[in-house]
Parts: structure tokens; sequence; C-alpha cells
């Protein structure tokens, strides 16, 4: 029996058998410690909120399988976390420099790509997002591919609001939410 109560695949386990290496950094937020996962070619593989762990698993587990990777607690490549640092210190354009390696399927690959387009400080509503994918009818689907965007905050679902302009489900919180969407307003402001 596993004493550790993390979920699987965290803990100190070296990866064998064909696991992939992954390290795990949490880092200080303004709004809670984040969790990086990069890969040994310096690649961002997820990020989520600490106290999103058991997502951050969940979505590990989804594209890499159960016992398919081995999250070794370490620091990941020093460049993706000061670019986190830095976008936390106001510098909204350092989240474009962190590489991810999203092994998503083709539409959530598109939908994530698309988020990155959508410009610090501003939002755009599902039914929009779907329209300049050129699937006007796929508000839900990329609702979907949203939900599972293992990179809270570095390809930025928080951007996403309702059709009404409502803050919805995001799995930090709408509070996070909120608060991203301001500190993104105001150094929009200020530079």
């Amino acid at each position: 029996m596993n004493a550790d109560p993390r979920p699987a695949g965290f803990g100190p386990e070296a990866a064998s058998g064909g696991a992939i290496r992954l390290s795990l950094e949490a880092i200080p937020t303004p709004i809670g410690d984040m969790l990086l996962v990069a890969d040994g070619q310096g690649l961002l593989r997820a990020a989520d909120f600490a106290d999103c762990e058991d997502r951050l698993a969940r979505l590990l587990d989804r594209r890499l399988r159960p016992g398919g990777y081995a999250l070794i607690r370490e620091a990941v490549p020093a460049t993706i976390a000061a670019s986190l640092r830095d976008y936390f210190a106001g510098d909204l354009a350092a989240l474009d420099a962190i590489a991810v390696r999203s092994d998503g399927t083709p539409f959530q690959q598109t939908v994530w790509q698309a988020l990155r387009t959508i410009p610090p400080g501003g939002t755009l509503n599902y039914g929009g997002l779907a329209e300049r994918l050129g699937r006007p009818r796929s508000a839900r689907a990329v609702g979907h591919a949203n939900g599972a965007n293992p990179f809270c905050v570095v390809i930025p679902c928080h951007r996403l609001v309702g059709a009404d302009g409502a803050l919805t489900g995001y799995s930090g919180g709408t509070a996070r939410k909120r608060w991203l969407l301001d500190h993104e307003a105001r150094h929009m402001t200020s530079a």
C-alpha cells in the first residue's frame, strides 16, 4: 500500500520501463503556488495551481497514461519559471516565450493555439472562438477543449468567458480568473 497521499505518478520514483521522466517544481505566485511540469527537452508539459494537483494528475494520465511518466520533484528549466514570474510581475508577453508540448487531440491543439492569440487583458466568448476557428456551431466543443487545457495561465483559458461576458468555470476558481484578467488589464494600460 502506498502511504504517499499524492496522486499516482507524483512521488520520488524515478522513470523506468519506458516512462517519461518529468520535472515538477512549485513556484509561488500572488494567487497561490503553481506546479510546473517539464520534460527533458525543456518543454512545459503541464501547469496548474497547487490546490489543483489532482486535476493536473488526471490530465497527465489522460495524455501520457498512468505509469507512462514519473514526476520528479526538481527544478524545471529556469527559463520556464522565470517567464511565469515575469508574467506575474507585469510582463504579459513573457508567456509567449514558454514552449509547450500539449499531446492533445488535433482539435484541442487548435483551440489551445487560438487561446494564445487572445490579447492579454482581452476576453472572448466560447462562440466567438468557435467562429474564429471556422466552426461557428462548435462552442461546446471549444468549451470542452478549454476545460482540458493542461497549461493553466500559460495557455490563457482565463480569457474565455460566457456568451453574456460572465466569468465561467476555471480550474483555479473564478476568483483567480478575475484576478488574472484584472492583472492583465492593469498592466496593459501601464505599458
